[in-house]
């Protein structure tokens, strides 16, 4: 069914999660062990995308000098290594039954751990469909994503289902938009975004006196308004080693002073080669302040803030990227995809390193 086009008979079922307010999505396939240690034998294997009950986080009970991440999270059956739990809830919601009038369509996050997809146009174009099709799984979005919701369509058992577009808006090509994939998903997975969710963080403050510092030693991001930081939280530049534990210099982040120059709500992030590259769909809360695709984002993908595992980019949790995007200039609305800021730009961003 992953790849037959929409018709009248399409049914997607809702997901059954944990009943519960804190949810954990495995981003990998992780072993499950009696105590937060790493030198513990495992007590069962818990896989990708299975969604566990979230109780607690914990700091490791022995210290595991191969990596810098020390928090866990108790489950119910035991502990998981968090760098790989997603953080996630499971708030399914009223759908909208039609596009609101004299609109294209609108902006919606995904508010349940993830939701599977059905292909409108197949076969599949981008890296990422073709990888997850052609492993026999189904693509998913995933908690916190924001798409562009283009079409409403009512299945034959009245499920209202909604159809993700990437393009979002944009003219066909632009950069950021999509391969051209388009899927149908439950529509109860998504929230539809309000002005309130984009609307500008003191925007009374001299915009010259706005700065974003990350810290590549310490992997922080702080915002300061003058000589006061307003916000703080851990992120994840560029990583210092590949998927096989080889060095790398090419991911790093640059050091230096820039400016954000681009804001997009999602963006379709992509480069390299299937080995060695990426392709990621639906980037949320982004701000490009580096080069053609340096950004700031949000990362759905782990949860290992605090250590370096980005391509370049400077990684943190979706509440943070959101905080970010609505801090930063210039102002966004609902009626865009992204913005381009006119010269001489928008936000400072200084990358340092720190020394003793």
């Amino acid at each position: 069914m992953a790849l037959r086009p929409f018709s009248g008979i399409l049914h997607l079922p809702a997901q059954d999660f944990p009943k519960a307010d804190h949810l954990g999505r495995l981003t990998s396939t992780l072993d499950l062990r009696s105590a937060p240690r790493a030198d513990y034998p495992a007590i069962g294997k818990v896989y990708e995308d299975t969604v566990v009950t979230w109780l607690r986080e914990a700091n490791a009970q022995s210290k595991d000098t191969s990596v810098a991440n020390q928090r866990w999270v108790e489950t119910p059956d035991g502990f998981l290594y968090g760098t790989y739990v997603q953080p996630v809830r499971n708030l399914p919601n009223e759908t909208i039954k039609a596009i609101p009038n004299g609109k294209p369509g609108f902006w919606a996050e995904v508010t349940i751990p993830y939701v599977d997809l059905l292909m409108d146009n197949p076969p599949p174009r981008s890296p990422w469909a073709k990888d997850i099709l052609g492993q026999g799984k189904n693509p998913r979005l995933y908690y916190s994503q924001v798409v562009w919701i283009d079409q409403i369509k009512t299945g034959d058992d009245g499920q209202i289902l909604y159809r993700f577009n990437e393009e979002g808006g944009r003219s066909s090509g632009t950069t950021g938009g999509s391969y051209g994939d388009i899927f149908w998903a439950n529509g109860r997975a998504f929230r539809a975004l309000t002005p309130d969710d984009i609307s500008a963080i003191s925007p009374d403050v001299d915009p010259n006196t706005k700065k974003v510092v990350v810290n590549l030693t310490y992997q922080t991001l702080s915002c300061f308004e003058g000589n006061s930081e307003v916000y703080f939280c851990r992120c994840s530049t560029g990583g210092k080693w590949d998927a096989n534990g080889n060095a790398v210099d090419n991911w790093a982040t640059n050091p230096g002073d820039h400016i954000t120059w681009r804001k997009a709500l999602s963006i379709h992030m992509s480069a390299g080669t299937a080995v060695t590259g990426y392709d990621t769909p639906a980037v949320s809360w982004t701000n490009l302040f580096d080069g053609v695709g340096i950004a700031i984002h949000a990362a759905f993908w782990h949860n290992g803030f605090g250590e370096p595992r980005s391509h370049g980019c400077v990684n943190v949790s979706p509440e943070d990227a959101k905080w970010i995007f609505r801090w930063t200039l210039p102002k966004f609305s609902l009626d865009q995809a992204d913005i381009t800021v006119p010269m001489p730009g928008g936000t400072h961003v200084v990358v340092n390193v720190r020394t003793y």
